[in-house]
């Protein structure tokens, strides 16, 4: 595909990979429009800062995907869209689930109702790997079940089937991308790799749940490559597809990992309030990414190690903007 002038629209972009997919694709030429969630101090989240310089090629709107005027009127006239909005911490969940629901599901809805009645090429929706649960059997594949152990797994379960009918139903032109855990520069402390690094930047004590639960980590370059991959292949069309990088990694082999390079003197607590419920915790997920290899020719290229080394060195140099030692739900 050639993305040059592409008319395309983002929702999410000012969260972790929206930000990052928004900047590629600005780079390679898209006409991009950027949907990040309204607020009254104007502030566009993870593209914050790039103001100054804005390409032409950029346009960053303001509003809500719960809202399905707002919706329609910024799919209209769009080529590409990629759907990416969503509310994604699990322990947030757990005290506001009606708000997840509303964004999830029913901004879902909006996205794809809209997308439909704008005739749209092609429609990128975003899941996650948090929809399969604790794994039956490892590596992954999409036809693993999926088990709702959260609020928030149970509402991109719903998302995912809400995406998935509007393909089977109207013929939409969808294909949902399931990424294992990702990583990288920006990332929020809801997150565990910032959760660590933060912690062992600042301090010689790094507190943690379960050590126990296993991740694949992929480096977000990897993952916006995945979705641009999967926009461009027409096989892709009506299916779901994983990606991640087929390596599982415990939280504490993770915790160590980051601990030798940036802090060695830095040593691993276990506090409670970090521990999620039992039933609810994910205690194993293990990428098998055949299938983004085969539609869409989608590898990884980052080992853990090299994006590790990336994000520590990033948020060494933004390491003001985080509040270091604070559980972030």
């Amino acid at each position: 595909m050639d993305w040059q002038g592409k008319r395309v629209l983002i929702t999410g972009a000012g969260g972790f990979i929206g930000s990052h997919l928004t900047e590629v694709l600005v780079e390679i030429g898209a006409d991009v429009t950027a949907f990040v969630r309204y607020n009254s101090r104007n502030d566009w989240g993870m593209l914050e800062g790039k103001a100054q310089h804005r390409p032409h090629n950029l346009r960053v709107i303001s509003g809500d995907v719960t809202d399905s005027v707002f919706v329609r009127n910024a799919v209209k006239d769009k080529e590409i869209v990629f759907h990416l909005a969503a509310l994604i911490g699990i322990p947030y969940s757990y005290a506001a689930p009606e708000s997840y629901i509303n964004t999830n599901m029913k901004g879902t809805l909006n996205v794809m109702q809209a997308c439909l009645d704008a005739d749209v090429e092609r429609v990128v929706h975003t899941s996650t790997s948090e929809v399969y649960g604790t794994a039956q059997y490892t590596p992954i594949d999409e036809k693993h079940p999926l088990q709702g152990q959260s609020p928030y797994s149970a509402s991109k379960i719903g998302a995912d089937k809400i995406a998935e009918s509007f393909h089977c139903s109207f013929d939409l032109p969808v294909v949902t991308i399931r990424p294992f855990n990702t990583f990288g520069p920006r990332q929020s402390t809801r997150a565990v790799i910032p959760t660590i690094i933060t912690q062992t930047l600042t301090s010689d004590t790094v507190k943690l749940g379960s050590l126990d639960p296993v991740r694949d980590l992929t480096f977000v370059t990897d993952t916006v490559q995945g979705f641009i991959r999967l926009a461009e292949s027409k096989k892709a069309i009506g299916k779901t597809i994983n990606t991640g990088t087929g390596r599982g990694v415990s939280v504490g082999e993770l915790a160590e990992t980051i601990i030798q390079i940036a802090n060695p003197n830095a040593r691993i607590t276990c506090e409670e309030e970090r521990i999620r419920p039992q039933k609810s915790e994910v205690l194993k997920l293990v990428c098998d990414n055949t299938q983004a290899r085969k539609v869409a020719g989608w590898n990884p290229k980052y080992s853990l190690e090299d994006g590790l080394a990336i994000t520590i060195a990033w948020m060494k140099e933004h390491l003001g903007t985080y509040k270091a030692g604070t559980y972030t739900v």
